[in-house]
This record gives C-alpha cells, structure tokens and sequence, in this order.
C-alpha cells in the first residue's frame, strides 16, 4: 500500500491512498469523519454491476452511517452532461443532503468529473471522495480537483476547481477494464513520464509486457510514479495559472480530434495521436531528435495506443481539426498555450505556435 498527501502550502488537503484491495476502505472513511453523514454514490451502468454493491456495503458498515443513496446514468463521455448533472441534484434535494453529507464518484473519468462538478455546486459546494475505477483516472482525473461536463460538443466547457476529501484507489479493479480502456489511461501515464521524469520514460519502454499484464508491483509503481509527478504539479498549481499547463501535452490537437470524432475515440486515444502531434513540431524546432521521435511513437505503440488518426477519421482534414483548437479552453488572448518537449522527460509551455506549425503536425497527425 503507497499513500500521498496533496498539500496547498503546509496544509494537506487531502490523502490519496493506493491499494490492491478496498480492504482498509471502511477505516479510511472512519479516519474521515464519515459516520452520521448521508452518502451518494455516483455511478454508470458499467460500474454498477461490477462494484457498486461491495462499495455500498462497505458504506454501510461504518458505524453511525446515514442514509446510503445511489444514483446510475449511462456509461459513455456522452453521459457527461448538464442534464445529468440536474438529474443527480435532484436525487440529493429529495433525499435532504447538507453540506456536511458526501458525494462518492465510484467510476472513471466521466463519473469522477460530473460528480466532482455536482458537489462543487451542490448548495454552493459538499465534500466528495473519488473511488477511480480505470487506469485514466487513477493517474489523472480524480487527482486535482478539476470538475467539469461537457457543453454540446464542446470538452470540459463547465466546469469548477473543487477538491475531493479522499482518493481511494484499488489496483485490483482494473483487471476488469477492457484492453482500449487500459490502453487509454496508459496515453496519461506516458504523457506524465515525456513531460516530467526521462527515468519513468525508459521504465515504461522496459516493462511494457509486466505493465499490461498487470504484474502488482510493476502497475502499483506505474500508477505511483504518475501520481508523484501529478501530485507535484497540481500542489504547485492548483488552479492551472502556470505550472499545471505541463498537463495539457497532447491535449491541443487530441481534444480537437475527440470532439471531431464524436467520442467514437477514447479521450486517451485521442492524447496518444496529440502527443505524437506535439513531438512532431518539438522535432521540427529541434529540441528533441528524430530518433526521440521515433522512440515516443515506438512506446505509443507498444501499448497498443493510435499514433495517427484510426481509417474510420481519416475524413478530417487539418483546417478542420485547426479550427477546432480555437475553441479549447486552454486558450489565452487568442493564443494557445502549446506544450511543447525541450527533451524527452522535460516539457514546457509555449504560446508561440504558429497556425502553419500546428497544421504541419495535424497533417502529421492525420497521415
């Protein structure tokens, strides 16, 4: 078992606890002061019938517990909307939830960021925990506090910086995730070593088959070490005015070619081909080599990930794609915050990309 703490300055915010089981769950809640609280747990028609019931015992078995309340929509990003939002808010007016009383996101990255948001915004904010059940959001969107739904096709566009109280992660659920599930979050992970650590780079290049067999201490130390690097960043910036950009590589083009796809891609899918994009213009500007180039296109691979656009996209042209960028949220004065490789292992931002430059990667991309 690794635990970290998430700190704003001297002050932890909050715990974030690895294990390969929920068995220290029910003392973890406990510790947090859950007993006489109401709870909701949020969910989707996959995580439901996998661990919604062993979680709502476990709930149940705290001493003192209130009421303990569930509330499932669809599984699918296309889920991730207002109307849901509006639909769990009902759940917790009719069932009298307080401030004091918890919300508990038990799923990936869509179930974390609509509950993240409802308990943002629920009677101006209520505390929540985060029970992530992928790869994705083990190493990335259940840490941070950034909440949010999409708005018609348009990514994140709604969304709020609230954090959860306690991330609890068990390492023994991901058996159940499907190979492009995997697949996806390991696009975060990559993402997390290219950015910040040439030593994580090169353990994921030696481990490839222990990794996506899910040998335990080779997935616990995978998720660690992305957690470490995350956790840095977002304790540096927790509202993503500076350092937290790093976070966004392959994010410029990979959100364009999602929104562009229908979600038919996965979100990590779609960050593998941006990281391929990003590397391609960080070579171009000679920061990293061709033969760097080729390595991070060799691990994408490796872990079955897309490093061009699938046949089944290949009607995008790059102007579309380009207009696309315009409308991420990661814009600033017009321009885009790019981030770019000044090695492998050393990220940076950049707001200096030209139109040409991003539509020579998006062609790069696309071809």
């Amino acid at each position: 078992m690794e635990e970290l703490k998430i700190r704003r300055g001297e002050k932890a915010i909050y715990d974030i606890v690895l294990n390969d089981s929920y068995e220290s769950f029910q003392l973890r809640l406990v510790e947090l002061g859950i007993n006489h609280s109401k709870v909701c747990i949020v969910c989707d028609s996959n995580t439901a019938g996998l661990f919604l019931k062993a979680v709502r015992d476990i709930f149940m078995s705290v001493p003192g517990i209130g009421s303990v309340v569930t509330f499932e929509f669809p599984a699918g990003e296309s889920q991730k909307t207002l109307k849901n939002v509006e639909r769990l808010y009902t759940v917790l007016i009719e069932n009298h939830f307080e401030r004091t009383d918890y919300l508990v996101a038990l799923g990936g990255g869509v179930v974390g960021d609509l509950t993240g948001y409802a308990a943002a915004t629920y009677l101006r904010g209520i505390r929540f925990i985060q029970l992530p059940t992928t790869l994705l959001s083990d190493v990335d969107s259940s840490i941070g506090g950034k909440t949010g739904v999409d708005f018609m096709s348009y990514k994140n566009m709604v969304g709020a910086f609230h954090q959860p109280s306690l991330v609890f992660i068990n390492t023994d659920v991901l058996s159940s995730l499907p190979g492009r599930q995997f697949a996806s979050g390991m696009a975060e992970v990559i993402k997390h070593s290219l950015i910040a650590d040439p030593d994580y780079f090169s353990f994921l290049k030696d481990n490839v088959s222990s990794i996506k067999s899910l040998s335990s201490a080779h997935i616990e130390k995978t998720i660690y070490k992305s957690l470490l690097i995350k956790g840095r960043v977002v304790e540096e910036d927790p509202e993503e005015k500076g350092l937290r950009r790093l976070l966004n590589f392959g994010h410029t083009i990979g959100h364009a070619i999602e929104k562009l796809s229908d979600f038919v891609l996965f979100h990590g899918e779609c960050v593998s081909i941006g990281i391929m994009g990003a590397s391609f213009i960080s070579m171009k500007r000679g920061y990293i080599s061709e033969s760097d180039l080729n390595a991070i296109n060799d691990l994408l691979s490796s872990y079955d990930l897309p490093v061009k656009v699938p046949e089944i996209r290949k009607n995008l042209d790059p102007e579309t794609v380009l207009r696309a960028t315009k409308s991420d949220k990661k814009m600033a004065k017009g321009r885009i915050n790019f981030v770019l490789l000044r090695s492998v292992g050393e990220g940076f931002v950049d707001s200096t990309v030209t139109d040409d430059e991003m539509l020579s990667a998006i062609d790069f991309c696309l071809n």
